[in-house]
């Protein structure tokens, strides 16, 4: 008797599921670092994020929980006796979970006779935004860090320098006086979990529009030069000293909101200077859901033709998505804001 297989039909949401998911991930910048997490179903709407705190570090602040204090003399053994068992002290971060979606509709009329293949626009689409959602929560909670530092002042309201090698160096300074890890691996560029491994650095996220005044900066090497060296994401464009540059457009700036922009040469969408965040972050420094693998999210495909109680006719379709996100800041000593302008290029 002859065998045969029975073919199982191919998953339409998982094979859409799956484009969303390609369509986003070129959009994630912010996402490629910090701790990713994946919430399974049915586990609550709290995700909890664990760090140990270092030996002898104190409560106090940011700075003392991420500095170990050892008595060597405390430590020395006496024959025979064993020494006091220490225990470890956690600092558990909790954020609650938000939900997020997106939702386009399609006619009838425009599937069947548009020259244009509308749904697969829609799907494209929809992954780019779900990116973008996601990109401004992330961007909203990491430039609100308090670790900051102002060029040209003290506060925002006299920002009126863009950025300098001292500022980053002040930054850096911080960063390693906390133990802040350099970053040696991200997120893949894949719709699954997972890590590649890159050159050791700081990680530092800004506008496009301050491209131009890192370039200026005394040392810089642009990726062209890297050689053998990995590049950390495909919009990073160079490095310097212990720093390597990556920039988005959607990491707007505080517009009209520095010093008085007159005379300073910087940008300004006013009379005030522009303000822009450079996110400095070291590994770890914020935790976030990674939007990858099985339980990322929930695509909806209803094709046009599909009749129903609310649509007798068939004559409407829908594409969409619908996820949960969350983002917090794990160690605020292992993550610096640097508030600069950017120059004027008229």
């Amino acid at each position: 008797m002859a065998s045969f297989t029975l073919a199982s039909p191919a998953q339409r949401i998982g094979k859409l599921k799956g484009e969303i998911l390609a369509h986003s991930i070129p959009y994630e910048v912010l996402g490629i670092t910090g701790m990713q997490r994946q919430q399974p179903r049915r586990s609550g709407k709290t995700v909890a994020f664990r760090r140990y705190r270092p030996y002898g570090a104190l409560a106090t602040n940011e700075s003392t929980k991420n500095r170990p204090l050892v008595d060597a003399t405390a430590h020395i053994l006496t024959e025979g006796v064993a020494p006091t068992a220490d225990t470890m002290v956690p600092d558990d971060i909790e954020v609650s979970l938000s939900q997020y979606g997106c939702l386009y509709q399609v006619s009838d009329v425009a599937n069947d006779l548009y020259e244009e293949d509308v749904p697969a626009e829609m799907k494209k689409q929809c992954g780019e935004r779900v990116a973008l959602i996601r990109e401004m929560v992330r961007y909203g909670v990491v430039k609100a860090g308090t670790n900051v530092y102002y060029s040209g002042g003290t506060t925002r309201l006299t920002v009126d320098e863009k950025i300098t090698l001292k500022m980053l160096r002040r930054a850096s300074r911080s960063l390693q006086a906390n133990h802040a890890k350099k970053i040696t691996g991200v997120l893949a560029p894949s719709i699954n979990i997972g890590t590649l491994p890159v050159e050791a650095a700081y990680l530092v996220f800004v506008h496009t529009d301050a491209e131009a005044d890192v370039r200026d900066l005394t040392g810089f090497v642009h990726v062209s030069e890297y050689g053998n060296r990995k590049v950390v994401n495909e919009n990073e464009i160079g490095s310097v000293e212990n720093f390597r540059f990556i920039t988005s457009p959607e990491l707007a700036p505080i517009t009209n909101a520095g010093a008085t922009a007159s005379g300073t040469n910087l940008y300004t969408s006013g009379t005030l200077v522009d303000v822009y965040p450079f996110v400095i972050c070291g590994e770890d420094a914020w935790g976030q859901l990674a939007l990858r693998g099985e339980n990322a999210l929930d695509p909806t495909w209803i094709p046009p033709g599909e009749k129903s109680k609310s649509d007798p006719l068939g004559q409407r379709g829908f594409v969409g998505a619908k996820f949960y996100f969350a983002c917090k800041v794990l160690n605020e000593g292992w993550l610096a804001v640097i508030e600069a302008g950017v120059s004027d290029l008229a």
